[in-house]
């Protein structure tokens, strides 16, 4: 009898699960619009609507030796453009540059090119 429950067991362990597996895709399309450290992969999307003219904004005063002013833009919102206004980014390293962001025209509409550091 001890020998049939051992074996019982023993067996309870050999039964397999099947496992089950999920897979997720996730598919990312970014649209930068502002100033980043690191430049992401961006999809590019034409809007056929030009940006208005730039607003002229006045610099506040420097939080550090290290930061650097980024002037306001204009941003796409899938719908209309909203004013992003400058600020101050600290640099990440002491010969970087910042190059602005800048609405391009092409064929068919204007597409954003996102500020980055060099």
């Amino acid at each position: 009898m001890p020998f049939c429950l051992l074996a019982l067991l023993g067996l309870a362990g050999c039964v397999a699960e099947t496992p089950v597996t999920t897979t997720t895709e996730v598919t990312r399309e970014t649209v930068t619009t502002g100033p980043a450290v690191a430049r992401p992969v961006t999809r590019e999307v034409l809007v056929t609507q030009a940006p208005p003219p730039v607003r002229v904004e006045t610099r506040t005063v420097a939080p550090g030796p290290s930061y650097v002013w980024t002037n306001g833009y204009w941003q796409w919102t899938g719908t209309s453009y909203a004013w992003v206004p400058g600020h101050w980014v600290a640099r990440p390293r002491p010969a970087a540059v910042w190059v602005e962001g800048r609405w391009v025209r092409h064929p068919g509409g204007w597409a954003w090119v996102a500020g980055h550091w060099q």
